[in-house]
């Protein structure tokens, strides 16, 4: 086997790899005689057929076996002498497109390099933690809005207004019949809601308790029962109650309203998702802040496969996010701007070097850990746990997706044992205040 460079740029490589003819015949011969013993064929007893003859009924099948398999132990050789990692599976063909049997075949190999890795004193990479306290008027803020959202009405005088609540009965007749499920009574109904079809609502804007009322409304056109789509009906309605919107107060029958026994335990429970929310903040804040300060002081080249790929898969993504409405790919072709470009690069260059360090220190993503994750994303598809994790299993790409930032974060609390971090108290405000700025940058 020849070798000899053709292209040595950067991290760009490409060889010729010469296998000589001989080789490959001397290969084939010596795996015919392997399954000589083995043939039976008319005329001959088994293992006493010719090997000219075996040639002749196998050699083609042989030959292709043979050459795929010298092929694959040229590239190996070649990686191994060189001490070559390249990124992803190198590029082989054949030189000659038209190359025949009893020729040398000349394979040509390209790949790009993995780059090596830059040494960094992880201890001199200095970032600020975010460190927010739950504040007790955040928490009260919090219980006040509860009671705002979970409003009760209370009887009142005078004629109904927008954001009252109605109790009423009500008979829906079409073409002078009633209709199926157009009846009832004592229903509460806030004006405003949206909750009965367009119009009819605002029909009963003005009326009093032991008021009767016609209502008119047309159904739409894409109503769900077709026999009344699209057609005009008369609701006959009574007016019961009239009662007005009052915010709930902060006590124990509000905090029973969302499954505590108390108002202390609703407390406490609002504290507690506060303290989950603001670390997790706190979390994302120091994170960003690690891995700018690491873009920063880590330079080394990239593989421009790596951050072309990532800026089309940018590109791609940013356009989907523009256009919500339009699924699947059959859009026009997205162009790639330097921004896409420099996006990826950032992207690329921190996922080689995390991934190096990660390997480095023999950071490994635990069973447990990806059972928890692929639990919780089947968590995602109510009714189709099974069939998820059937997917999940038979998908080493979503697999690894699952992965990935797992990884990612325990490389992330790695390097934060080891650099200087400085905590940075703040309040909920401050905090919400930088994690808007970092996500407009």
């Amino acid at each position: 086997m020849q070798v000899s460079e053709t292209l040595n740029d950067g991290l760009k490589r490409a060889y010729e790899i010469a296998i000589p003819a001989s080789e490959l015949d001397a290969k084939v011969e010596d795996k015919l005689k392997e399954i000589q013993p083995k043939v039976q064929m008319k005329g001959f007893r088994k293992g006493k057929v010719p090997l000219a003859l075996l040639k002749r009924q196998y050699g083609r099948e042989v030959l292709g076996e043979t050459l795929q398999e010298s092929i694959d132990e040229a590239v190996k050789k070649l990686l191994a002498d060189n001490d070559h990692r390249p990124v992803g599976r190198p590029d082989v063909r054949m030189k000659d497109e038209n190359w025949e049997p009893g020729q040398d075949v000349v394979l040509v190999v390209e790949y790009e390099l993995m780059p090596e890795m830059p040494e960094v004193d992880l201890g001199k990479i200095t970032v600020k933690r975010p460190v927010v306290e739950v504040a007790e008027k955040d928490v009260e803020e919090a219980l006040e809005k509860l009671a705002a959202e979970a409003k009760v009405f209370e009887k009142k005088d005078g004629p109904a207004e927008e954001g009252d609540q109605v109790v009423i009965d009500f008979t829906g007749k079409l073409d002078g019949e009633p209709f199926e499920g157009g009846t009832a009574s004592d229903y509460p109904l806030e004006i405003g809601s949206g909750q009965f079809i367009p119009g009819f609502e605002e029909q009963l804007v003005g009326a009093k308790a032991g008021e009767s009322r016609e209502v008119k409304v047309t159904f739409p056109e894409d109503y769900g029962a077709e026999h009344l789509a699209g057609k005009e009906v008369v609701f006959d309605v009574t007016v019961k109650e009239v009662k007005k919107p009052v915010k709930a107060k902060v006590d124990d029958a509000l905090a029973q309203q969302f499954g505590m026994e108390g108002l202390d335990q609703l407390r406490e429970k609002i504290r507690e998702q506060m303290a989950e929310d603001l670390a997790g903040g706190a979390r994302a804040v120091v994170k960003r802040r690690l891995l700018d300060a690491l873009n920063e002081a880590v330079e080394f080249e990239l593989p421009p496969s790596l951050v072309e790929t990532e800026a089309k898969e940018i590109a791609h993504q940013l356009w989907h996010e523009e256009h919500p409405d339009h699924q699947g790919h059959d859009h026009p072709e997205i162009e790639v701007t330097d921004e896409h470009r420099k996006l990826a690069e950032r992207r690329v260059k921190l996922g080689l070097f995390l991934a190096h360090l990660g390997e480095k220190a023999g950071i490994e993503v635990t069973e447990e850990e990806m059972r928890n994750a692929i639990l919780a994303e089947a968590r995602r598809y109510p009714g189709q746990e099974a069939q998820f994790l059937q997917f999940i299993q038979q998908n080493p790409q979503m697999q690894q997706q699952l992965r990935a930032p797992i990884f990612e974060d325990k490389v992330v609390d790695y390097i934060l044992e080891l650099a200087d971090v400085e905590d940075e108290p703040m309040d909920r405000e401050g905090l919400q205040k930088t994690i808007d700025e970092m996500e407009n940058e």
